[in-house]
């Protein structure tokens, strides 16, 4: 099979030819619980402390935003975040212990993945018919 490589800015390999790729979330009763986006606005959360900021740093609409934290809250044994109104200290979201746990052990299982289908993409690929990598 011929396969080109050429170098990224960053001087990662970028290939033109089929690649595999996987997605990951969390399920509870067949509804996702946990998906990229959460863990995106988990880790915004817990770099600025804020919900609308951490939306507007993804792009996200802060009703897109909340009812994304609502629902995973709802959804796990205990909150992954928790909001505060207001006060002396004006407020803000924070990461619990939970939601650390649960965004660390996922983007470990994401690098995991990734890991794995490198792997598998050698023997996958090699039963696909060669052609020409324009």
């Amino acid at each position: 099979m011929i396969q080109q490589h050429r170098k990224s800015a960053g001087g990662r390999s970028l290939r033109s030819g089929p690649v595999l790729r996987g997605r990951l979330w969390v399920e509870f009763a067949r509804t996702a619980a946990f998906t990229e986006a959460g863990a995106d606005l988990l880790e915004q959360i817990a770099a600025c402390g804020s919900l609308s900021e951490a939306a507007r740093r993804l792009r996200f609409s802060y009703r897109r935003a909340w009812m994304l934290i609502d629902a995973m809250n709802r959804y796990w044994p205990r909150p992954l975040a928790k909001t505060a109104v207001g006060g002396k200290r004006g407020g803000g979201t924070r990461l619990t212990e939970l939601g650390r746990q649960v965004l660390s052990s996922y983007r470990d299982l994401q690098v995991q993945l990734e890991h794995l289908l490198d792997q598998a993409s050698p023997g996958f690929l090699a039963i696909l018919p060669d052609r020409d990598m324009k």
